[in-house]
């Protein structure tokens, strides 16, 4: 067995947490949640949550963080922190995986077992042991990656498709699409396709939007006001045909849903039109059809997949 600390890093909370690996199998204790804000770097954070552990802490850490990898560095896209492998040797630890937060999360998709995966639009069948699979979160911004699967073994490649441009699919959309315009000039994807979005939907609807994004969701996915209950439905609609696009980009054979709108929409969407519109591709219907589309409900899917990309990395 093979003891090491998990790590998930975003520009609000650093996830502390110990983990084990034995025999591929994944164990993760509870989470250690430390605000980011509150600490100069990962050194100062890893510190105060070493305070709380009983014992010895692992020689060993996996570290998911919010920003692209470049050169064994991460500078966090919301935060001052930046996050080198070699750095972290003065901490005592031996041993360091530091990958891009949605890749941990694509790694997760390809170690996790199927009870971790809800069914959401196409065939209920498991996911395939061989071929790509699309794995895209709606969350506060839009991650994407897909992993690449054969049997014995897989590779993840995280993206930065959340910056795609966005695509209108309909007269309502172009209106959502010159509104954000006017305000931002080029419109990336993840201006209506992540949590942000439910508000300029709203606001295209005839309502004002709420200072309070979150209040804006609860209120239409628990059917609380009609015209945000309609903006859940067009923002379940739009994700649909935005997946199918990065499906068909990738050639995937699968699609996994992950991040915290995916979560919270896991009832709503099987329900909306996400499926019309995901496989809304003209000659290619009948294919779009045919791929299933899961949503990944493990409660840390950053800490996991990190604790899967060490294992691939120092274990095999």
């Amino acid at each position: 067995m093979t003891e090491l600390v998990a790590i998930d890093v975003g520009g609000t909370h650093a996830r502390f947490a110990l983990a084990s690996v034995a025999d591929g199998a994944i164990t993760l204790a509870e989470p250690v949640t430390l605000k980011t804000h509150d600490y100069p770097g990962l050194e100062a954070a890893w510190a105060d949550f070493a305070k709380q552990v009983p014992g010895e802490v692992p020689r060993a850490a996996a570290i998911a963080a919010a920003g692209p990898v470049i050169d064994d560095k991460v500078k966090l896209t919301n935060s001052n922190w930046l996050i080198e492998a070699t750095s972290l040797r003065g901490l005592g630890i031996d041993q360091v995986t530091l990958i891009n937060d949605f890749g941990a999360v694509a790694h997760a998709v390809a170690a996790a077992p199927p009870e971790e995966l809800a069914h959401i639009a196409g065939p209920a069948r498991p996911l395939p042991e061989r071929g790509t699979i699309s794995v895209v979160g709606p969350g506060t911004g839009l991650g994407v990656a897909y992993v690449l699967r054969w049997p014995g073994g897989y590779h993840v490649q995280a993206t930065e498709g959340g910056h795609v441009g966005f695509a209108p699919q309909d007269e309502f959309e172009d209106r959502v699409l010159a509104a954000l315009r006017a305000q931002h000039g080029r419109v990336v994807t993840e201006r209506v396709n992540a949590g942000p979005g439910i508000a300029p939907i709203y606001r295209a609807l005839g309502g004002e939007a709420l200072s309070d994004e979150r209040e804006l969701w609860r209120q239409g996915i628990e059917w609380e006001e009609a015209l945000a209950a309609e903006a859940v439905d067009r923002f379940c609609a739009s994700l649909g045909s935005a997946v199918g696009d990065y499906a068909l980009a990738h050639g995937a054979s699968a699609v996994v849903l992950a991040g915290g709108i995916g979560l919270r929409l896991r009832d709503r969407l099987p329900q909306s039109r996400f499926a019309e519109r995901f496989c809304a591709k003209p000659r290619y219907e009948q294919m779009m059809a045919g791929i299933p589309v899961k949503l990944i409900v493990h409660p840390q899917p950053g800490l996991y997949g990190a604790v899967a990309a060490f294992g691939l990395e120092h274990l095999q």
